[in-house]
């Protein structure tokens, strides 16, 4: 059987609360008999350098995880038993979020083992809200050679976090991959095991005429193959379908831009649809 444990740490490595732990004041504590492992705090209040933790007493297992109210539930992979989310209110970080995640006095945590049926359903496997520009322990994971300006509102994880508005620029909810111009920018998405796709989905940021965007781009897999796409110059979600690769990452570069005036091409969102492997 495997067993859970959630935890909030502060930046010096302190428990402030955790499923582990005797109830705390205004804190209730719970783990339920399905599994799901979850904290209801009243008048706490996350501090900078936070830390939400999930483990697992085994390795290789989904989850399904919501850490705040505006985070979509994401099914997630662990391939060890450790997953570290920390929580920043520095300026660089809010503006690629609401402006509420994490503040206020009451909060809802919540984590458990995905079912059979959520593993085993074809999706887009490259969704995660929940990820962060560095690598905490889940999958998947999106990192890039290029961010504009180290600038949160263009990091790599925005591509996969679900959010589509795409007509403006900057902050949320426009955050997007931003390639700063970069010739040879590419995004990588790792699942961290392997995983059966069929199918792409591209969605560029498109506040045209501020915004280019790219005529061709090439995925290269993890199993050494290449798909090259011709692509347009659309708002709207542009889906390419291939043969079936059983892989554990995808990397999207080789962009070629149009030779319009703009020299500002983003990506907004981008899914890959399949199977757990």
């Amino acid at each position: 059987m495997t067993v859970l444990t959630l935890s909030i740490y502060d930046k010096e490595g302190r428990i402030r609360t955790s499923i582990q732990g005797e109830d705390q004041k205004d804190t209730e504590l719970k783990i339920s008999s399905d599994g799901l492992v979850h904290l209801s705090m009243r008048n706490f209040s996350y501090e900078e350098g936070d830390q939400i933790r999930i483990g697992s007493s085994q390795a290789g297992v989904y989850l399904m995880v919501k850490l705040d109210e505006t985070l979509e539930t994401s099914l997630i992979y662990l391939p060890e038993t450790d997953w570290i989310y920390e929580l920043s209110f520095a300026k660089n970080r809010v503006e690629a979020r609401p402006e509420n995640r994490f503040l206020g006095n009451n909060h809802y945590v919540s984590a458990r083992l995905a079912t059979k049926e959520e593993i085993a359903m074809y999706r887009n496997l490259a969704l995660n809200p929940h990820d962060q520009k560095d690598f905490m322990g889940a999958y998947p994971h999106a990192h890039a050679n290029v961010e504009t300006r180290n600038d949160a509102t263009f990091f790599a994880c925005n591509a996969i976090d679900g959010i589509y508005a795409n007509h403006s620029h900057g902050p949320y909810p426009f955050q997007s991959w931003g390639i700063n111009q970069q010739a040879d920018a590419a995004l990588t998405i790792d699942f961290g095991r392997q995983v059966c796709l069929n199918k792409v989905v591209f969605t560029w940021r498109a506040d045209f005429p501020h915004d280019s965007y790219w005529t061709k781009v090439t995925l290269k897999f993890s199993d050494g193959t290449k798909e090259t796409f011709e692509t347009s110059k659309t708002a709207k979600p542009q889906a390419f379908t291939f043969s079936e690769k059983k892989v554990s990452s995808v990397s999207f570069g080789d962009l070629i831009q149009d030779t319009d005036a703009s020299p500002f091409p983003a990506l907004t969102q981008i899914e890959f649809w399949g199977k757990n492997g």
